[in-house]
Order: C-alpha cells, then sequence, then structure tokens
C-alpha cells in the first residue's frame, strides 16, 4: 500500500494568494512543487517535511483551562497562541450530526444529563457547557463539528479524536468544507483495513502504539513493514526503557514524526513526566527537554501556552 502517498497528498490548493509552496522537499509521493493554502497549509507542509526541524505542539480538546473544552472560544484561543494542531472529541447525537464532546454522556461536561446518542441536535443545543471550574456559562453551548471545522479553516490543524468511527460523515463533511486536507484522525487500525477505508482519501492517519502491550507492539511492526511511512506515530508508554528508545529510533529512521501525549503520567512513562510536572517544577526543560532529545517533533499537551513558551525560548517554535 501506498500509505504516505495517500496521507502526503493533502492541503493542495490552486489558490496561489496567501500561499506556501515548497520545491524539491523530499516527502515521499509529493510532487516536486506543492501548493500549500493559509496557516494550517503551512503546518501540514512541515508535518510532511521531517526534515524542517519543527516542533509542534497540540493542544487537548482546545484551551479548556480558560474555556469549556471543546468549545468554540476554547479553538479560538489556542489559534490566537499559535498552537499548531488542536485535539477534539467527536461524537454524534440520535440524528446523525456529529458534535464536539468528549464523553459518551454530556453529564460532565454540561449542565444536562444523559447519552450524546440519545439527543437530537436541537435538543441538545439547549444544554450549557461548564468550564473546567464547574461553572456553566449562560451563552455557550456544544458546538457540531462543522461549526468546528468553519472556525478552523486554514487557520490550524484539526485531530479528530475518535474521528474513524465516524470516517464517512467525517469526509463528507470535510470535503464539503474543503478543509479534508487539514485533518489528522487516528486509531489502532490494522494497516490492511485502513489501506481499504482511506485509499484515496486527504485525510492524514496516524497509528496509536502502546508498545506495553502485545497488540502494540503486532500493529507497529505491522506499519513499519510498510513500503511508505504514516506521517506520525503516536506512542503511549508507561515506562522508559531501552524498548521505548528503540521504537523511536526505529520511527526516526523510517521518515515518520513522533507524538507523544504528556498530558498525564500513565500515557508517558509515569510520574514526573508530564505537564504538571513541568509547571510544578518551573523547569520545563527538565521534562519537555528529554522528550525533544529523544526526536520527538509532535507533543499533545494541557499547557499549551506553556510549551509554547518554552519552545520559542530554544528557537524551536516560530
Amino acid at each position: 500500500m501506498k500509505l504516505n502517498r495517500i496521507l502526503a497528498v493533502v492541503a493542495v490548493c490552486a489558490s496561489a494568494a496567501a500561499s506556501f509552496s515548497i520545491a524539491g522537499a523530499q516527502v515521499p509521493g509529493v510532487q516536486d512543487s506543492i501548493v500549500f493554502s493559509g496557516r494550517a497549509g503551512r503546518i501540514v507542509a512541515d508535518i510532511l517535511y521531517p526534515a524542517s526541524g519543527k516542533i509542534f505542539v497540540t493542544a487537548h480538546r482546545g484551551d479548556w483551562r480558560n474555556y469549556p473544552e471543546n468549545s468554540l472560544p476554547a479553538i479560538e484561543s489556542v489559534i490566537r497562541m499559535g498552537v499548531d494542531i488542536v485535539e477534539l472529541d467527536v461524537r454524534m447525537t440520535r440524528d446523525s450530526i456529529l458534535v464536539l464532546c468528549h464523553d459518551k454522556r454530556v453529564d460532565r461536561t454540561t449542565d444536562g444529563r444523559g447519552r450524546v446518542r440519545d439527543f437530537t441536535i436541537d435538543s441538545l443545543r439547549k444544554l450549557r457547557l461548564k468550564s473546567a471550574h464547574g461553572i456553566s456559562p449562560d451563552s455557550l453551548g456544544i458546538p457540531t463539528l462543522r461549526e468546528a471545522l468553519v472556525c478552523c479553516k486554514d487557520r490550524i490543524v484539526v485531530n479528530l479524536d475518535n474521528g474513524y468511527e465516524y470516517y464517512d460523515q467525517v469526509l463528507a463533511l470535510t470535503e464539503e468544507l474543503g478543509v479534508t486536507g487539514q485533518v489528522l484522525i487516528k486509531g489502532k487500525r490494522s494497516l490492511m483495513e485502513v489501506s481499504a477505508k482511506m485509499s484515496g482519501s486527504r485525510l492524514m492517519y496516524m497509528p496509536v502504539i502502546n508498545i506495553r502491550r502485545r497488540s502494540g507492539k503486532v500493529l507497529f511492526a505491522e506499519y513499519m513493514g510498510s513500503e511508505e511511512a504514516p506521517p506520525a506515530y503516536e506512542v503511549c508508554f508507561r515506562k522508559w526503557d531501552g524498548n521505548l528508545q528503540d521504537c523511536f529510533r526505529k520511527i526516526r529512521t523510517s521518515g515518520s514524526r513522533i507524538w507523544v501525549n504528556t498530558l498525564w503520567p500513565s500515557l508517558c512513562g509515569g510520574r514526573g513526566h508530564d505537564d504538571d510536572a513541568a509547571f510544578r517544577s518551573g523547569n520545563p526543560d527538565k521534562i519537555y527537554g528529554k522528550y525533544i532529545d529523544m526526536g520527538v517533533t509532535m507533543i499533545q499537551t494541557d499547557r499549551p501556552e506553556m510549551l509554547l513558551e518554552y519552545l520559542r525560548g530554544r528557537g524551536l517554535h516560530d
């Protein structure tokens, strides 16, 4: 399967206005000169060209410390910060509308109760989102995926968690809005399944690898055996050991990027390696510097502002 050819020809745009081009970039499957549109296009071009050396910041559920998670203001806030990728969570209503909500139920994030799939979009819109402090602002409700993508168009890359589960609907919507090339979905699906489903699609796909599990090792070996590499691997791990170093080395050698989640300890090697540890220590380099030294170039964080400040101080982010 020519996976990288499928994944790399993204964000291609005929518009020359406010555009960005790479000439002669050694990205497998990409022509010598491709034009990418807007800021999101420039980010995609860098993602698909690992030699760019850029470190990418992904904001988990947007700026949820200052606004309700998965809300439009939370998205706008991280765009203003200069975040590269915003991670959003997708669910479907009873009347088949894709909306942003992390949980299967609305209880934690809104003033309502019940499963997302049991609400129609009209009934869901009556609920008010809660902030991280449990406050329900009068004006904010659950946004649709359409509204979020319109907000993000040409401005930021979008990682849709759970997006693969709604692949057909996601693809149809992104094609309609002209944002397919700036959307990344991910999962633990086999190479064969992803190849069959996504053949010809301009959506990016990233395999999620848990190297502590046998299933994760099998999946990793399968993707590593492919002729061409995905844009990145999301690696989840519980220990900093030789297995992790070997995994990272293989990914770097294959031409893919390494994505890690510093959200909480269980995803990134235990206590002392996560965002809160970086914040409490007052020395982000002690945490993030270790990842960068190991070749990590994509970090999903709950503290995007702090991570951006650190990277810019090291000259690793625009």
